[in-house]
């Protein structure tokens, strides 16, 4: 065993913590909790902080559990929202839970003696547990103005809350009740958000169990700029390739700013502290080389995805800013393609309209109606000069014939200069 709490401290994951945590973590191999809510089919790098808890926690010696809410997820937490969300379908949520399992199995061990891994779904305890049995046998132990006073609740109030939202901290806490009993749990773990609904638990199982559990919570990320983590122009930053491709996940993370990377590098990554100063005077003396979001880059790529995805999102990397082949471009898979070149003009033509093009040239200006070049001159003058290229492969001379093959069957990628690129469909 190693001491966790030291560990998050230097990497600056601790927020609150409940009097008496570390003294126990130090006395015994200690079970502790985080619970996943399965609004989605796939986590996002927001959860990722809290899969990071879980595996720091299990690297330490002590056995980690995940809670994948098929009860909680049926209610929602109004922990931080602004607003009621809309309750998902049994099939939904079955669908959901599958989904998380398998990421979370991706950084837990399973199998590694005492302190394996472990996922449960309170949907098991809940199910058969009747409404007047639980306001009986929970619901009597908390009142009404211990749940008022806490934040989630407090923020709401003005924009109002269903009866639902509000009593979520009651299930939160008895999931922690039960895992206490059950699981031999003494330790939840959470966001910053989560306190209210974390120490809730911990009073259920003092006063209707008389017992003793304990709470660890981690600050909320927030980037350097005020702008949301886990954010993108497209939405959330998914675990799940499907959601969002190795590529994009890959560039996230190298597009962090210094300070950002200097941050994430701590949270998300397993690198040691002396390794993480190496790095920070590496980039320091060289800042241009972008050494902390290379680093932390293919860390969290290799370990979310694998070290093949990282290979590609490199290949893919160098294919838009740097020298490459038309064989490199062939490599990538369609939606790659399409992810990497997400931002540059596209259009479309017919597979007939290819075919009549007598020429490149003719192809490049008038089939394409302007979209790269105005006039057949103009399209002449910048492939004599060396300054075009289709499917990375510069075209030598104005003359010469439109039969390209297509990349992934259906599409040619135009490129004039160095820095403007157009995709074109072929129907």
């Amino acid at each position: 065993m190693t001491n966790f709490i030291e560990e998050l401290r230097w990497r600056g994951m601790i927020h609150d913590i409940m009097p008496g945590t570390e003294e126990q973590l130090n006395k015994e191999i200690t079970t502790a909790y985080i619970g996943f809510d399965p609004t989605a089919d796939s986590l996002h790098i927001g959860n990722l902080v809290q899969v990071m808890t879980l595996v720091h926690y299990q690297k330490a010696g002590h056995k980690p559990m995940a809670l994948v809410g098929g009860a909680t997820g049926m209610v929602g937490d109004p922990s931080g929202k602004s607003a009621e969300r809309n309750l998902l379908s049994i099939d939904q949520l079955n669908h959901n839970l599958a989904g998380v399992k398998k990421q979370l199995k991706k950084f837990l061990d399973f199998d590694c003696g005492e302190n394996s891994a472990e996922v449960v779904n309170n949907y098991d305890w809940f199910k058969d547990f009747n409404f007047l049995d639980f306001i009986r046998e929970v619901g009597k132990h908390i009142s009404v103005n211990y749940m008022m006073a806490k934040d989630s609740v407090k923020s709401r109030l003005e924009s109002g809350m269903s009866f639902t939202e509000f009593s979520y901290q009651l299930i939160q806490g008895y999931d922690y009740y039960w895992l206490y009993n059950n699981k031999k749990c003494r330790l939840q773990l959470g966001g910053s958000d989560q306190w209210g609904n974390i120490v809730t638990g911990t009073e259920l199982i003092r006063r209707k169990g008389g017992g003793e559990a304990f709470a660890i919570t981690t600050p909320l990320i927030k980037k350097a700029d005020g702008t949301k983590f886990g954010k993108s122009e497209g939405g959330n930053i998914w675990l799940d390739a499907d959601r969002t491709t190795p590529y994009e996940f890959y560039q996230y993370w190298m597009n962090t700013s210094d300070e950002d990377a200097a941050n994430f590098i701590r949270i998300f990554t397993l690198m040691g502290k002396e390794v993480i100063e190496s790095l920070e005077k590496e980039h320091l003396e060289a800042p241009h080389l972008r050494k902390l979001q290379s680093a932390l880059a293919k860390d969290i790529t290799i370990r979310v995805h694998s070290m093949a995805d990282y290979e590609a999102a490199i290949k893919a990397s160098e294919i838009l800013f740097g020298k490459s082949t038309t064989a490199d471009l062939a490599s990538l898979d369609e939606r790659t393609f399409l992810s990497v070149f997400s931002g540059v003009p596209q259009t479309e033509i017919t597979k007939d309209a290819l075919d009549s093009a007598e020429d490149v040239t003719t192809l490049l200006s008038v089939t394409l109606e302007g979209l790269i070049f105005k006039s057949k001159g103009e399209a002449r003058k910048m492939i004599q000069g060396g300054g075009v290229s289709i499917n990375k492969t510069k075209i030598e001379s104005p003359e010469q014939k439109a039969d390209f093959s297509l990349l992934q069957g259906k599409y040619l990628l135009a490129q004039k200069g160095k820095k403007n690129y157009y995709v074109i469909k072929v129907n």
